[in-house]
């Protein structure tokens, strides 16, 4: 059975997408998008991903065959050099002051250190950051293109874990000081930390609508269960699922075999998690990417809003 995606009164400011690699999450973000874009709507797409793909898939620096993208929207790519600069600006002397309390660290080499090595360092900053877009009004829409599901929401509570941490030695840490450029003790560092956390995770289950995307296959369906365990465990309520890349041509035997294969994995779904929204997005014959093909994809998300 197939849910289309209507609009609710309960809709939130900002869309985040998620799922494994491969699944088509990116081009569901920028079809989203640009149907808010479409209509008027001040909109910013922002991918955190690690490699983005949103310049390829909007054809920006290009010169498109068909329509251009509205003037309301703005398309956001935030790769790890640009993690590793804003990071650095916003935390980057007070965690180094931390962490070389304890370890003896050069500061460039512990800035890739945080920004590559320890994902949760990175994640965590970058939910801050989109809260922060939010509480700007500058746009009345952003959408959020994550990286590739892992364990991107298992270490948000990271500074929570190192407090707990230093309660059970306090003796020792709260009396570790910070060099002349800092007022703060380690321990009133860690907690600041703490409260940025879940003033964090506060926005992600308050102000964040959550889509997963996926594709009826296997190895996609089975890894849902550890998804939706990983949401579950914030309280994330998971509001809408996608399944891109569904055969709708069973003109030779060939597709027809393929689409009852699917019509399993789109039937498990279903039984699964049936009081979800779902939405059945068809396989294309061609690449998505451009204006034109976007829009179509937009009409599958959105074909009840009008």
């Amino acid at each position: 059975m197939t849910h289309s995606c209507a609009c609710r009164n309960d809709e939130r400011r900002v869309v985040m997408f998620a799922g494994k690699g491969g699944v088509g999450k990116t081009t569901c973000a920028a079809a989203t998008a640009l149907h808010h874009a479409s209509s008027g709507v001040r909109t910013l797409i922002v991918s955190t991903d690690p490699t983005p793909s949103l310049s390829h898939i909007f054809e920006v620096g290009r010169s498109p065959r068909g329509n251009k993208p509205p003037q309301s929207l703005r398309v956001e790519e935030i790769g790890v050099d640009r993690v590793k600069q804003m990071w650095d600006e916003k935390f980057g002397r007070e965690v180094y002051g931390v962490f070389s309390s304890f370890v003896d660290i050069g500061y460039e080499e512990f800035v890739e250190f945080v920004t590559e090595v320890l994902p949760g360092m990175r994640d965590e900053f970058m939910v801050d950051y989109i809260r922060e877009l939010s509480l700007k009004n500058e746009y009345e829409k952003v959408v959020w293109d994550t990286a590739p599901l892992g364990q991107t929401l298992g270490l948000l509570n990271m500074p929570s874990m190192l407090g707990k941490h230093l309660k059970t030695a306090p003796r020792i840490y709260s009396r570790l000081k910070l060099g002349a450029d800092s007022r703060r003790s380690v321990l009133g560092i860690i907690r600041g930390w703490e409260e940025l956390s879940a003033t964090d995770m506060e926005f992600l289950r308050n102000e964040v609508e959550f889509v997963i995307v996926t594709i009826p296959e296997a190895l996609a369906v089975e890894q849902l269960d550890g998804i939706f365990a990983e949401f579950g465990k914030h309280q994330l309520k998971i509001r809408r699922l996608v399944v891109n890349n569904v055969i709708k041509d069973t003109s030779s035997e060939f597709l027809l075999t393929k689409a009852r294969q699917q019509r399993e994995y789109i039937d498990l779904l279903q039984n699964r998690y049936p009081d979800l929204e779902k939405i059945e997005l068809p396989m294309f014959s061609r690449e998505i990417k451009g204006i034109d093909r976007l829009q179509d994809i937009g009409k599958g998300l959105f074909q009840n809003t009008g």
